[in-house]
């Protein structure tokens, strides 16, 4: 018999949706049987087209929402729940890495606000409504003794090492790291696995001007002991397993997928 990743009729809210990484995380969703809501801010074309090819209305829904404060991810929730009556998997994905060099001796109040709002704050609204519609809910399997629900925080090799002329952008996926394993030890008891998973450099449009400068993006490969950078598709894939019962008995964990750049416990 062939090994399952299935999630069906799981019902799962990606944030940050509508392209790289997270437009992945939404198909590879979709393929595996579960109706998806993602966020997006701007890309409404983007979103509306990743919808349309993951089924449709009925399993696939872009919701336009800005993420810069909890109330902001309180919404966001609500709106997935009133979208498909339940919420089975948050990925908190989104999130905004300032391309210029910022050395903190010179780095804008503005900038180091704007990063933690929306790569912070706005998590605290999601994570704290997720898991309160999670407790209220039995689980999707109709079995008791299964989880109730997964929380999968997506941080960076750059909250393991941090990153020069970009702490606020480290600060914050360091903060995911750590409110991982706090809410792990929160939230296992009560059936709610979360995980992270930290990438490292991903061919995205994010990152496209730093791998495409000959000289910085030579050195990015350089450092990488796979020889290049991960594929989009090569993040989801992890971020999938870590929802489903293979992944089980994973709690707290944080999951590198950097090709070996960053090797940590």
């Amino acid at each position: 018999m062939p090994v399952s990743l299935a999630l069906d009729e799981r019902v799962a809210l990606i944030t940050g949706g509508s392209r790289g990484i997270g437009a992945e995380i939404v198909r590879i969703f979709a393929e595996a049987g579960a109706r998806v809501a993602f966020s997006y801010r701007l890309a409404r074309d983007r979103a509306e087209a990743v919808a349309s090819e993951c089924g449709g209305p009925t399993r696939c829904q872009p919701l336009e929402q800005d993420l810069s404060t909890p109330a902001d991810g309180r919404a966001l929730v609500a709106a997935a729940v009133r979208a498909f009556g339940r919420l089975d998997v948050l990925v908190v994905n989104h999130g905004i890495w300032p391309a210029q060099d910022a050395p903190i001796a010179t780095m804008a109040e503005e900038q180091w606000r704007r990063t933690l709002a929306v790569n912070l704050d706005s998590v605290f609204g999601l994570v704290q409504a997720a898991v309160g519609q999670m407790e209220t809910q039995v689980p999707a399997s109709g079995n008791a003794e299964d989880s109730r629900g997964h929380i999968v925080l997506i941080s960076s090799t750059a909250g393991q090492r941090g990153e020069a002329n970009h702490a606020d952008y480290a600060v914050t996926k360091g903060a995911l790291i750590s409110l991982t394993k706090s809410l792990s030890s929160e939230l296992a008891p009560r059936g709610i696995r979360v995980n992270c998973v930290a990438p490292g450099w991903v061919t995205t449009d994010m990152s496209a001007a730093a791998l495409g400068d000959p000289e910085r993006g030579s050195r990015i490969v350089s450092g990488i002991p796979v020889g290049r950078p991960a594929s989009p598709r090569e993040i989801a894939g992890p971020v999938l397993f870590l929802c489903t019962p293979l992944a089980g008995f994973i709690s707290g964990e944080v999951l590198n997928v950097n090709g070996g750049a960053v090797l940590v416990g």
